[in-house]
């Protein structure tokens, strides 16, 4: 081929993955923009009318009823993403993204416990998806339009485009990843990030003041710490296996939300508090300024594994932030470190424990709360990793039926 043919192609490529990049974040950073514009409204709706809690089981039914009638291809959520990922005959749905949509708004509006994560990457994901066909890409590059599709709804959604390109890349499997991957997931992330706020978008700021000096002393503290953060991670996928296998029983899949709502709302009268409910930001910004209450991680915990093993959408990140977070600001009672970067350290170590994107973790931890707090977060999150065993919420499902035992855990463990 004479050199003049080669550069013209390589100049055509180049020009080719600049348009997709351009499209593609631009399309992903304003629907994220739109999606959590209509959080925040249905958040304030509800959390000004009580009532609206009282229609949890007709709109579990109503989510029930469309995804199976018309989103059974669409109900795995953030697994199809990386199913299509790694093998190349599967086909995300673009339904799945005003599927979810539709779902995760109705979900907060009635009162369900959920996150916005899984959304905002299935919502990318979906969206990405249908220009491998416009551009006539090959397998290959397919790949690299998901893992763009993902990093640019999670950098999106959370503000955080660092941790947003890496968590596209490590949820997929860092051994699975082409190096061409790399650059366009880094810059859709960040431009994503970037359109999203020109939507005038404002992200939760987290603040930790006091960080003590890293000895020792302060490194056992720490992993100690992360250990009981990866429990609390390894606890939320049991729970999620455990609500599964008690639903799954019922055949006519609309009647497992409904059923669900019902329970839902009998613990929020129980409780006498919706603070438990929603995505919980006021609960995990309060986390950082006082000392959380001794049972809210556990509460939160058991209410959003049961939401969404029921059928209600929505994501578990922010959910783990919550339980991260307030179960770190607890632990100042007996762990001698402040308890704001306690907070800091469960919030992003339990995310680490429950999703196995250590690395991602690490960053998205950097980007919120500072470098300052790297080392202290970076330990926690390791520790976390590899005490929460290897049933990540995204990877390794433990099969129906399966006994869990702690000769078990600790073999698949040493395993990691």
């Amino acid at each position: 081929m004479p050199e003049s043919d080669s550069l013209l192609k390589s100049f055509n490529q180049i020009v080719k993955w600049l348009i997709i990049c351009l499209l593609i974040s631009g399309i992903i950073g304003s629907v994220t923009a739109f999606f959590l514009y209509s959080l925040d409204i249905v958040t304030n709706f509800r959390d000004t009318h009580f009532w609206i809690i009282y229609t949890l089981p007709l709109t579990g039914f109503l989510i029930g009823f469309i995804y199976y009638q018309y989103g059974d291809d669409a109900n795995k959520g953030n697994n199809v993403i990386i199913e299509a990922h790694h093998a190349s005959h599967q086909n995300i749905p673009f339904k799945m993204a005003p599927l979810v949509y539709i779902g995760t708004i109705l979900t907060h509006l009635s009162g369900g416990s959920a996150g916005r994560e899984g959304t905002a990457v299935q919502m990318g994901g979906a969206i990405a998806a249908p220009f491998a066909k416009w551009f006539k890409l090959n397998d290959s590059e397919k790949k690299t339009i998901i893992i763009m599709g993902v990093s640019a709804g999670f950098a999106a959604v959370f503000g955080t485009p660092w941790a947003g390109a890496i968590f596209a890349l490590e949820i997929m499997g860092f051994k699975y990843i082409r190096w061409q991957s790399i650059l366009p997931s880094f810059a859709a992330a960040f431009l994503a990030h970037y359109i999203c706020l020109q939507w005038d978008i404002k992200h939760s700021i987290y603040i930790v003041n006091l960080i003590p000096v890293l000895n020792l002393y302060n490194i056992v503290f720490a992993l100690f710490a992360g250990v009981l953060f990866g429990l609390t991670a390894l606890l939320f996928s049991l729970s999620n296996h455990f609500w599964e296998s008690i639903f799954n029983k019922i055949n006519y899949k609309p009647l497992k939300p409904f059923i669900g709502g019902i329970i839902i709302i009998i613990v929020i009268l129980l409780l006498g508090s919706t603070k438990y409910i929603g995505l919980g930001i006021p609960e995990i910004k309060n986390a950082f300024i006082t000392t959380s209450g001794h049972y809210d991680f556990i509460i939160k915990l058991l209410l959003t594994s049961f939401t969404l093993s029921v059928g209600f959408k929505g994501g578990e990140v922010t959910p783990l932030f919550f339980i991260g977070a307030t179960l770190g600001s607890s632990l100042v009672l007996f762990i001698p470190l402040p308890f704001a970067l306690l907070a800091a350290m469960g919030f992003v170590a339990v995310f680490a424990g429950a999703t196995h994107c250590v690395i991602a973790s690490i960053i998205l931890g950097i980007e919120l709360f500072g470098i300052n707090t790297g080392m202290y977060i970076g330990i926690a999150s390791i520790a976390a990793y590899f005490s929460s065993g290897p049933m990540g919420i995204y990877s390794a499902k433990i099969k129906s039926g399966t006994k869990f035992s702690l000769y078990n855990y600790f073999k698949k463990i040493s395993s990691i």
